[in-house]
């Protein structure tokens, strides 16, 4: 299904290939995405949530085996709940609705996206990015299998798409920024707390010394670090025999040349909304 559509996915694990059973194991290496709370809350406490990401263990017809990336607690859940997720961004079979209902949860920010396969045609694809709204662009296909979403930019398979539109809005409503749910935090015992940051609120720039500034002796009692002097001894020496006044005029002069460009080939937003 995935052959000609990403560079690379037919790299799969060799160790794999012998498996007479591949149907019903699953790959240490598959992610997939919780879809709705299970159980529900209205039956008890949800085992696995909206938007949670899971590691597949094996599928065992209508129940897959999991484990919770954030507390590694395996269970089972119905393979109706989840989406296997492909590359970090390629869901498969999220509809439009719930497309929205992922991409408006608390981890994504404005710029993230996800690829989803049309649930009604095999191989038919949309991108549903984060902005002021979810917006979703049609996905198309040419006859030589190469994929586009404006006509003027064409691609040989959706991660050469996704690799420009990250870079490039190109008439998106905005660039890519992340993979959505990608800000999903792993376990707190997995990312070491920062240290807090003291902040000094009693220095006074009025009260040091210029010959503190500009002294190099890194053994001294002096209430400005090292590297912040000497950033400072440079600045004075390059700007203390110019006139303050001279100074902004120049600075007004530089601002008065700046000038937006304009794109002048009248592209504006490529808009295709979907109905997948």
């Amino acid at each position: 299904m995935m052959g000609n559509m990403i560079r690379g996915a037919n790299a799969r694990d060799p160790q794999n290939t012998h498996n007479t059973d591949s149907h019903s194991k699953g790959s240490e290496d598959d992610m997939v995405v919780v879809l709705d709370d299970y159980p529900s809350s209205e039956i008890s406490e949800p085992i696995f949530r909206m938007g949670e990401k899971l590691r597949l263990i094996s599928k065992e017809a209508y129940w897959w085996r999991v484990r919770s990336v954030q507390t590694q607690k395996e269970n089972y859940i119905p393979s109706s709940h989840v989406a296997i997720v492909y590359h970090g961004w390629l869901f498969e079979g999220v509809e439009r609705n719930k497309a929205e209902e992922l991409l408006c949860l608390p981890g994504n920010r404005v710029g993230s996206f996800l690829v989803r396969e049309s649930t009604s045609e095999r191989g038919l694809y949309s991108l549903s990015v984060k902005h002021m709204i979810v917006k979703h662009y049609r996905i198309f296909r040419l006859d030589n299998s190469w994929y586009y979403i404006s006509p003027r930019l064409t691609f040989q398979c959706l991660e050469d798409m996704i690799n420009h539109y990250s870079d490039f809005a190109d008439g998106l409503c905005c660039a890519l920024t992340s993979p959505c749910l990608s800000g999903m935090t792993p376990p707190s015992d997995a990312t070491p707390e920062a240290p807090p940051v003291v902040m000094r609120r009693n220095f006074d720039w009025k009260k040091i010394d210029r010959g503190q500034l500009v002294s190099t002796d890194s053994c001294s009692d002096n209430m400005v670090s090292y590297g912040v002097r000497n950033s400072i001894a440079a600045y004075l020496s390059l700007s203390g025999n110019q006139d303050p006044a001279h100074t902004r005029r120049q600075t007004r002069k530089k601002k008065s040349k700046s000038v937006y460009a304009i794109p002048q080939n009248g592209l504006g937003n490529i808009d295709y909304e979907d109905d997948l």
